[in-house]
């Protein structure tokens, strides 16, 4: 403070002397046209450099975001064996007419958020960046299907009913498995490291980031009140 003060004194006591010479040899009124202009150019030209940066900002902001909309995905693999078995009963169950198969699924299982879902909000004024929404993860299971040991009638033979349910019943297993497994708590890993990407950006150009409200200071943060 004290320092722009003696340089305020500086200013003056140089200027001072330079108007009061100007003013004796009846130039003043060129003077103060030149300093009304001087100072129109430098609040112009202030503005502008001002505005730009802000625009400058946002867009590397919305750049950064745009970058880490990605598919977040933690992949597993697991493997099922099926007993599949159908019987078709006629005349009182008299006569039966059975079909079975042993069955060994394998399956590529992906835990994903796909964060070009993500809905923000960026205001330049404030310098804020409000995430909006966060897409919940999403199931992924290819599974391939091997069959061993088929037993199966002329009468009842295997189809296109008989693979649908069995694709149902594998897809049912492995979800179980999963929700049971630390795929997900993967992929919530994965998210927050992203989403960090975004914090660190807005800090280190002195923007604040928020959400549901709330501003978000830290990776905890993250961790508490945007992934649970």
């Amino acid at each position: 403070m004290a320092r722009t003060s003696s340089s305020e004194t500086a200013i003056k006591n140089m200027l001072i002397p330079l108007v009061q010479a100007i003013g004796r040899s009846g130039k003043l009124i060129y003077l103060l046209i030149f300093l009304i202009v001087g100072f129109l150019a430098y609040q112009f030209f202030t503005k502008s450099s001002e505005s730009s940066t802000v625009e400058y900002n946002s867009a590397l902001i919305e750049k950064q975001i745009k970058n880490v909309g990605k598919l977040v995905v933690t992949e597993g693999h697991y493997a099922e064996v099926i007993t599949y078995k159908d019987q078709q009963k006629y005349f009182m169950d008299f006569i039966t007419f059975e079909k079975k198969a042993l069955i060994v699924a394998n399956a590529d299982v992906l835990v994903m958020y796909d964060l070009r879902q993500l809905q923000y909000e960026i205001d330049e004024n404030n310098k804020t960046v409000t995430l909006k929404n966060i897409p919940e993860p999403e199931l992924k299971i290819n599974q391939d299907l091997h069959f061993y040991d088929v037993n199966q009638s002329r009468f009842n033979p295997f189809n296109a009913q008989d693979y649908n349910k069995i694709n149902k019943k594998v897809k049912a297993e492995l979800t179980k498995k999963i929700e049971k497994s630390s795929l997900k708590s993967n992929a919530k890993n994965r998210l927050l490291s992203e989403l960090s990407k975004i914090l660190i950006l807005t800090n280190t150009m002195g923007w604040t980031l928020k959400y549901d409200g709330r501003e978000v200071k830290t990776d905890k943060d993250i961790e508490l009140k945007i992934i649970n």
